[in-house]
């Protein structure tokens, strides 16, 4: 049987209880907010007030997000991929889109913060998680196989939609500056989610085996098929630590705002805050993919991620900024914009030769250090 069946003949509800604890809790800390926020954002002004509050919210929505990412590993194991990553960067990509609007339809108008928080994202996953899985994936093994199909294909779209989405914006500003105008914004979204869709056409049609394990790693993992009975209880589980994440994550725009806003941080921090939750979860994931030799998955997780995001939240941003009348910027400027495009062509090289080294990994952490330092000198 099972060890990690959600309900088997030795455990049972208590067991389920005891293994699902952290959604109690996050149901309860959504229904104390929703009860008293009002009275709890009131204390924002106090450091420890602000502290408590601000730690609170983002752990639970942290632990939350990770709850989805475990639920929908275990969906991954049963449907295989690559159904099983496009339900994680789906339900990622969700979140990080609630959390974004959230943000800015709450408090002062903040252009930037989509701007920020795609960038931070790709700087996240494309350097960080990147670089780290790449390192301790090759730390045992000379060498990691992955499909090379999958990952051009990945590359193709998020080289383009990056560009167009990141740096094109910079050269070609609307009437009001930086932020786009309509009819830029409308073809935009367009590219983004028709180029999108037809990646996801292909990902899981007749090109599927693209972003199948191959070779020594498909040997190793070619397991018995879990059983399919499984996959319900995951899925209404993986829905139940999304409901509360869906307010949590509105309340804790109060504490960003307040830092943005009163304390006058940079804007970018909302952007990293955000980056730093959607990203996490996939990240400890890919990370274990990579160090179990399951490097294809790990490619899936990340490669898809940064994809989902750019193709989703782009249009989805532009959308929410059309209905709620506060513009936005997309275009990177200055070093921001030079890390994009070294960050891009750097990950073309490594992703090449559909065999990775501890090199490469090397590499891309040390692009996530430059990233980090340019953030704190700004």
């Amino acid at each position: 049987m099972s060890g990690d069946s959600i309900l088997s003949e030795e455990t049972g509800f208590a067991a389920l209880l005891r293994r699902e604890w952290l959604l109690p809790v996050s149901v309860a800390t959504a229904a104390i907010f929703f009860l008293f926020g009002d009275t709890l954002f009131e204390h924002l002004s106090s450091p420890v007030g602000f502290a408590a509050i601000f730690i609170g919210l983002f752990s639970v929505v942290l632990a939350s997000a990770l709850s989805v990412v475990r639920h929908a590993d275990r969906l991954a194991e049963r449907l295989k991929e690559p159904y099983g990553t496009l339900i994680l960067t789906l339900t990622i990509t969700s979140i990080e889109v609630m959390a974004i609007s959230a943000v800015m339809t709450h408090g002062e108008n903040n252009p930037t913060l989509a701007r920020d928080t795609l960038f931070a994202v790709v700087m996240i996953i494309l350097n960080g998680m990147v670089g780290l899985s790449l390192l301790l994936g090759a730390w045992r093994r000379p060498e990691q196989q992955h499909n090379l199909q999958g990952a051009n294909a990945y590359l193709g779209l998020i080289v383009p939609m990056a560009t167009l989405s990141l740096v094109m914006p910079t050269f070609l500003a609307g009437p009001d500056g930086q932020h786009p105008a309509a009819p830029r914004q409308l073809i935009l979204g367009i590219i983004s989610v028709g180029l999108y869709v037809t990646f996801l056409l292909l990902q899981a049609g007749r090109h599927r085996h693209f972003f199948a394990e191959e070779g020594e790693a498909a040997a190793q993992h070619s397991i018995e098929p879990r059983p399919r009975g499984e996959v319900f209880p995951h899925t209404i589980l993986l829905f139940a630590y999304m409901a509360p994440v869906v307010f949590l994550v509105e309340q804790l725009a109060h504490p960003i705002d307040y830092v943005i806003e009163t304390l006058n941080a940079p804007t970018a921090f909302g952007g990293v805050v955000m980056a730093v939750l959607v990203a996490t979860p996939e990240a400890i994931s890919a990370v274990r993919a990579s160090v179990a030799n399951h490097l294809q998955r790990a490619i899936n997780i990340f490669l898809g991620s940064v994809l989902s995001t750019i193709g989703l939240t782009v249009p989805a941003m532009l959308a929410i900024s059309h209905i709620i009348g506060n513009p936005v910027t997309l275009g990177l400027e200055h070093e921001n914009l030079v890390m994009l495009l070294l960050t891009l062509a750097v990950s073309i090289i490594t992703f090449s030769s559909g065999r990775t080294h501890l090199l490469q990994g090397a590499v891309h952490l040390v692009l996530f250090l430059a990233y980090v330092l340019l953030l704190f000198q700004q």
